[in-house]
């Protein structure tokens, strides 16, 4: 039976500055970075999960990056984690907010990516 989701993808036009973002403003870490075809494999391991996170936009899919990502981002500490973020020049499009379900947040990427970022 399926055990676990091993990557998502995140569709990017410039793999340099999606990583640089990724791993400079967010915190990701390399997992592997390796030719593939007219781009990278670039797969990110954010600290403590066991997801990973690709930046790879499939050929004829390009119409995908700068959309919203149909998934969420979670942290301990939204406040927290949204000040540090800002403080590293991310662009927040929605502030912490409470709703009746958790709070949550929304940021863009280099690439124009829209996430959810909420309590856990």
């Amino acid at each position: 039976m399926i055990s676990q989701l091993k990557f998502v993808g995140i569709p990017v036009r410039d793999q340099d500055r999606a990583l640089g973002f990724y791993r400079d403003k967010l915190g990701f870490k390399i997992h592997t970075d390796q030719p593939m075809g007219k781009q990278r494999w670039i797969e990110l391991k954010i600290p403590g999960a066991d997801t990973l996170v690709v930046l790879f936009t499939p050929e004829g899919q390009e119409n995908r990056v700068g959309t919203f990502f149909n998934g969420a981002f979670t942290c301990d500490n939204l406040a927290k984690t949204y000040d540090e973020l800002k403080g590293r020049g991310v662009e927040f499009t929605q502030e912490p907010k409470e709703e009746s379900w958790g709070s949550f947040a929304q940021f863009k990427d280099s690439e124009g990516n829209t996430f959810v970022l909420g309590t856990k």
